[in-house]
């Protein structure tokens, strides 16, 4: 009888210590020791917010949905919309926009659109370790919708970049599920920048705003120096590593199911998760904007943090009202509006003295961070993880082909005679042509055999 009692006992304790950490735990513990991000890195991000928002919009001149001060931007410099009737599925809608106030040609992808079967379709099409690319596993409908978007706007982003110097940055930008195909679409431009007349790495960006988790780890941390994610304190999606498909198949029990992830996810060991190469992750540097406090009502003026972690890389779900409001593209673009100008005003107080921190140290400081990343991702053994980006030359890698179970057929490569990757071989090697002239994906089951 005594030792029921004491085993009851000690299981009471333990689900009651659970319950308390489970509770208590709050969105500003993920990035509790990071340092503050600066005025000069973050000033991009609210811009890009609203170039995001504008691609809800039907006419940019007269706007319906315009933010707090306008979307900021000279629709005169918007090269191209493109709608769900145009895309044909294959992608959300998207906006072309050379801004030359700031020498970037940007392209702006819309998240989820509740209404559409075709946003769905881009999310069930993936299966845990279906796709590889570059050494790691990337969602297998994401990457198909990355790869159709290079398809069909390369030339335009490379006549762009070239008729304005080769001096533009290039930025590719998104909301949830336009964040995936952003980044996606991001390190393919980086591995394959012939395609683009040969834009190199430090003039490409990506900014994923509510990120899907979309790539492996080591992918996510070799690319933290081109991907940048940004996080809204409690979001739901960069946290669980569910997969997207089973997420909106459980849409109309989002907190049920957010509430098992959570419950599944505190038994499964640390070592466990970074062993699994096909887990995916949010890409690249996070910056996350901390706005509340544990046991404090409202909000508070915003503070953004930003590091690029490895192990502990937002694994645990926020049981918070604010776990899908924070995942909402206004509330980010309003939040990060308000903590850059907390930034500049800090920054403002101080303008008779020189800043603590010089803006080249600050750039030698990231280059820092994305190399003890490295380094800390090959000290944990996570699977195919690199010492530098370097280490795996990007022309001698290409998208390879989605292997089955039981599927032993070697990775391809192909390269043209000079070294470079020939994309129409790449393209070859994935895809099939059907009887209208539509690619398809080998692999896919509309294709015939």
């Amino acid at each position: 009888m005594s030792v029921s009692c004491g085993v009851e006992c000690v299981l009471l304790l333990g689900c009651s210590r659970w319950a308390w950490k489970r509770c208590t735990y709050i969105g500003s513990d993920d990035s509790d020791t990071w340092p503050l991000a600066t005025a000069d890195e973050f000033e991009p991000v609210p811009r890009i917010s609203r170039l995001i928002l504008a691609v809800y919009e039907v006419n940019l001149r007269n706007p319906q949905f315009g933010p707090s001060g306008g979307y900021r931007l000279n629709p005169d410099w918007v090269v191209k919309r493109v709608t769900y009737e145009q895309t044909l599925g294959h992608a959300p809608p998207y906006l072309i926009y050379t801004d030359h106030d700031h020498r970037e040609i940007v392209l702006a992808i819309r998240g989820l659109n509740l209404v559409k079967e075709s946003d769905y379709k881009l999310l069930l099409d993936n299966r845990l370790g279906m796709q590889m690319f570059d050494g790691g596993y990337v969602h297998h409908g994401l990457l198909k919708s990355a790869i159709w978007l290079l398809n069909e706007e390369s030339e335009t982003l490379k006549s762009l970049w070239v008729d304005n110097g080769s001096e533009y940055r290039m930025v590719f930008a998104g909301h949830s599920l336009g964040s995936g195909v952003a980044s996606l679409l991001s390190i393919i431009v980086v591995n394959h920048g012939d395609r683009l007349g040969g834009i190199p790495r430090s003039k490409i960006r990506c900014y994923a705003l509510a990120p899907a988790r979309c790539m492996s780890l080591n992918l996510a941390v070799k690319y933290a120096d081109v991907v940048h994610s940004v996080v809204l304190q409690d979001d739901f999606l960069p946290r669980t590593a569910t997969p997207l498909e089973d997420i909106f198949k459980s849409l109309f029990c989002l907190p049920c199911l957010l509430f098992l992830v959570c419950l599944r996810d505190t038994f499964i060991p640390e070592g466990r998760k970074l062993r699994d190469p096909r887990r995916l992750y949010a890409p690249g540097r996070i910056y996350h904007i901390v706005e509340r406090r544990f046991c404090r009502c409202g909000r508070y003026p915003p503070e953004v943090r930003t590091a690029i972690p490895v192990d502990g890389r937002f694994e645990h779900i926020v049981l918070s009202c604010n776990a899908t409001s924070d995942h909402g593209i206004i509330w980010i673009e309003r939040e990060a509006e308000k903590a850059l100008e907390r930034m500049r005003e800090s920054s403002s107080e101080t303008v008779m003295v020189p800043p603590s921190t010089q803006r080249f140290e600050r750039l030698q400081t990231i280059e820092k961070e994305h190399k003890d990343a490295l380094e800390r991702a090959v000290s944990l053994n996570i699977p195919h993880a690199v010492n530098t980006p370097e280490d795996e030359a990007p022309e001698n890698e290409v998208l390879r082909p989605s292997k089955s179970e039981g599927d032993d057929a070697p990775n391809t490569k192909s390269q043209s005679s000079g070294g470079r990757v020939n994309w129409d071989e790449v393209v070859e090697q994935l895809f099939k042509r059907n009887e209208s002239g539509d690619l398809l994906l080998k692999r896919d089951p509309d294709v015939p055999t």
